[in-house]
Formats: C-alpha cells, structure tokens, sequence
C-alpha cells in the first residue's frame, strides 16, 4: 500500500521542490507553536520543531507519510529564524553581507502506517555577497526577506546577493531532495512510489 505523502508546512518554496520531483502533497499546515522550544544547538533545534510540526499533523492521517521542516541560519554563532520586520531585516544583511552563514534544515519524517519516523538535518554553507546599502534596501522592500528563515530566498531574488553555496541547494530552500530520498529508502519506500 502505497500512503498518501503529506507536507506539514504552509511553505511555497517546500511545495514546489516537491511538485518538481513529482509529489503531489496533501498540505496541512501544523501551526504549531515554535516558542515552545528553544534549544541552543541548531540541528537539535531544527531536528527538533520538524518532528513536532510532523507530529502535530500526523494525529489527523493513519495512512500517509508526514513531513516536517524547519529552517534557520547560523552567522558567527547566532542563530537566525525569519526576521520579525523590515527594520531587523535591513540590519541582519548589513551584518551578513560578504560574510558565510550555515543553513540547517530539520526534516521529520512519519510513517503513520508503519508507526515509524525518522529525523534528519541537512546544513548548506551559504556565501553572501558583500551587497551596498541600496541593494538591501531594494531587496527589503519586496517583502522576500521577511518570509524566509536567514532573510533571503535562494530561489527568488535573494538568489542574485549569493555568491556560491557548499552543500546541498534545494536544502538551503526549504528541504533537502537527497536527504528525503535517504529517508523515503530507510523507512522501505521508493521516491518513485509516489509519482
């Protein structure tokens, strides 16, 4: 029996890297509250908020798998979720810029079928191009930054301020493709399964 795939985010840029690889998801967004965890190191914290959104998902399906991400970007040591407003984004780029950030995406994954899950972080060195003033603003001003964890989409016009990457792309977008398909195999599934 092949489950029904669904996508415990909201996320757009999630969604689409799923279409492109020939899942067509079921989306509910989990609205879980991720205040209600703070730990110090990324991938607990990544590893640890995408279980929970799988989890808070899961409780409605008993015959699909169920996937849950969370996104962030580590610079010299802070961590950055999505910047609460023009202002702090304005500021985080001027910070980031011809600097390396470290982006860590936390996917859970559930097999309500099975009673099985698996949790997996990828990390994605990013490069930032040392942007002037005015390009930040500019960027700012669309709205892009404030919807993305580390303040820019790589897939949108935050991808021009990128000088190069290390790792995984689509990781840096929302959800690493490699990294589902290892986890598809661990859990006895075939990523063709669901095309």
């Amino acid at each position: 029996m092949t489950p029904k795939f669904v996508l415990a985010s909201a996320s757009p840029a999630r969604l689409k890297l799923l279409r492109m690889i020939g899942i067509e998801p079921i989306v509910h967004k989990s609205d879980y509250d991720e205040s209600l965890i703070n730990l110090p190191q990324p991938i607990d914290l990544v590893n640890t908020l995408a279980m929970k959104k799988a989890e808070v998902v899961a409780q409605n399906y008993h015959d699909s798998l169920i996937l849950g991400c969370d996104s962030l970007l580590l610079v010299d040591g802070e961590i950055y979720g999505k910047p609460e407003d023009e202002e702090v984004a304005i500021a985080r780029w001027q910070y980031m810029r011809g600097k390396m950030g470290r982006l860590y995406t936390g996917h859970g994954l559930i097999d309500t079928i099975n009673n099985r899950q698996i949790v997996q972080c990828g990390v994605t060195d990013v490069y930032f191009a040392d942007v002037t003033n005015e390009q930040i603003r500019a960027y700012v001003a669309t709205g892009e930054p404030l919807k993305c964890a580390g303040c820019f989409a790589l897939e949108g016009k935050g991808g021009v301020f990128i000088e190069k990457i290390e790792g995984c792309h689509s990781n840096v977008i929302g959800l690493s493709l490699p990294l589902l398909r290892k986890m598809l195999t661990e859990l006895s599934y075939e990523i063709s399964y669901f095309w």
